[in-house]
């Protein structure tokens, strides 16, 4: 689900701009193909800066913009013995019509074209994170500082291109909410499928069949990120992705699991009853944190400071939790202390888009940034009551619920790109009563 040429030559000339330095080249790149184990390779997914430029998926790719948005890339050749091994292969002449390059050359000239580009250059910028690329830019450099006396003139040094390029990711366009979207769909289905799909006794890696069938079918080919599927006190785990327990009567699956559609992601979390009815404990904490949720909802609008919406959850959840007498104390000084983190550690969202965890920063001058139209975030309160903790009633004990949804930042308010599944307890008992009696049928 590419976007058009056009767009990703938007961008380049965007950043250019956005960049504001008169002299400078930026240089980005792919990435290479990584082992799996001995000759094996995992499929190869461009790095997600690269991709958001170029709409370019091939490994070993290097892209260089000129101050103009003028692009270069290096890319690997046409060869129709390696094609035939591992693929297609676009070759010089697609990366020009295809995806809008000035000019292209093949790998083995990449040296020869850095250099040319290179030379005059007042800097280069990098992603500074790319440890790789800065040591090769800097290669090249020396080489064209050892020519001075030819005339070269060399790059005098490095800028990190990260922020820059990170905020204009930040802020989505129409076409990738588009595609958000449909990722989101696609999730959302998945979900539907494992909550009427889930029986006591089975395994828990079989219900996670049942999201990676959804999403592949859709085209979703990859999850967003490792698929958690947690049963009874393995969802007080936040990253369990082991997914090979046996889920019993009586269990709260929790599963967080998204689609990713043209290196897209979605992220979606919903905790729901193994035998298709919470228990009154479980319930009374699920209503905590769905109210958590929807409190939070109300202050992801336009202009506000983004902790909000993850301050008005920790009041919620912790004045909860102090009614239920998992903690004992001022709700006020229970949240100056973080007491609250026993049962809450993390924050109720963070950036979506090409990355699960997008990039993008929270603060700007020390303060929490206020929304803006086109961001997505996501939005995912929880509790989690490790089954060890002799501090609490054993009925709470070994409880693991987290909700998540995808809100798409608008002018008009809070929009959910995963709307359509269900939260309410109500909803989530009726939807898989609905398939219980399917079955008898």
């Amino acid at each position: 689900m590419n976007l058009s040429k056009e767009i990703y030559r938007e961008r380049r000339q965007r950043l250019m701009n956005n960049l504001g330095m008169d002299n400078t080249i930026a240089v980005l790149r792919s990435g290479e193909m990584a082992t799996r184990n001995n000759d094996c390779e995992y499929e190869f997914r461009a790095h997600s800066s690269f991709f958001y430029l170029t709409g370019f998926q091939e490994p070993s790719a290097l892209l260089f913009i000129l101050p103009s948005g003028e692009s270069h890339m290096a890319v690997l050749p046409k060869d129709p013995e390696r094609e035939q091994w591992d693929g297609f292969r676009h070759g010089i002449t697609g990366a020009m019509q295809t995806f809008g390059m000035e000019q292209a050359v093949e790998l083995d000239e990449l040296d020869e074209l850095a250099l040319e580009l290179l030379d005059g250059a007042d800097q280069v910028a990098v992603l500074m994170d790319d440890e790789y690329l800065r040591d090769q830019v800097l290669h090249w450099r020396d080489q064209l500082a050892a020519k001075a006396r030819q005339g070269a003139i060399a790059p005098t040094g490095l800028v990190d291109l990260s922020d820059t390029l990170h905020e204009m990711r930040l802020i989505k366009d129409i076409g990738e909410i588009e595609i958000m979207e449909r990722a989101a769909h696609i999730s959302v289905q998945a979900h539907i499928a494992a909550m009427q799909a889930v029986q006591p006794g089975m395994m828990e890696y079989e219900l996670e069949a049942e999201l990676n069938y959804i999403f592949m079918k859709n085209g979703a080919r990859v999850p967003a990120y490792n698929n958690i599927v947690a049963s009874g006190s393995n969802a007080c785990v936040l990253h369990y992705i082991k997914n090979d327990e046996k889920i019993e009567d009586g269990d709260l699956i929790l599963i967080d699991a998204g689609g990713e559609l043209g290196c897209y992601a979605s992220d979606i979390t919903r905790t729901f009853p193994a035998n298709g009815k919470f228990s009154e404990p479980q319930a009374q904490l699920y209503q905590l944190v769905l109210d958590a949720y929807h409190e939070a909802l109300t202050h992801m609008q336009v202009g506000k400071p983004y902790e909000d919406f993850h301050n008005a959850a920790v009041e919620v959840l912790t004045k909860g939790l102090v009614e239920l007498g998992l903690l004992q104390g001022s709700v006020a000084e229970l949240i100056e202390n973080k007491a609250y983190r026993k049962f809450y550690m993390h924050n109720t969202g963070h950036w979506l888009g090409l990355d699960v965890h997008d990039c993008g920063r929270y603060k700007i001058n020390g303060a929490s940034r206020p929304f803006e139209a086109g961001m997505v975030v996501t939005l995912e309160p929880g509790l989690y009551v490790n089954p060890d903790n002799e501090n609490v009633d054993a009925k709470w004990r070994g409880i693991g619920i987290r909700i998540e949804d995808d809100i798409l930042i608008r002018e008009d308010g809070p929009y959910v790109l995963t709307q359509g599944l269900a939260k309410e307890i109500h909803e989530i008992e009726a939807l898989m009563a609905s398939k219980a009696l399917m079955a008898s049928h």
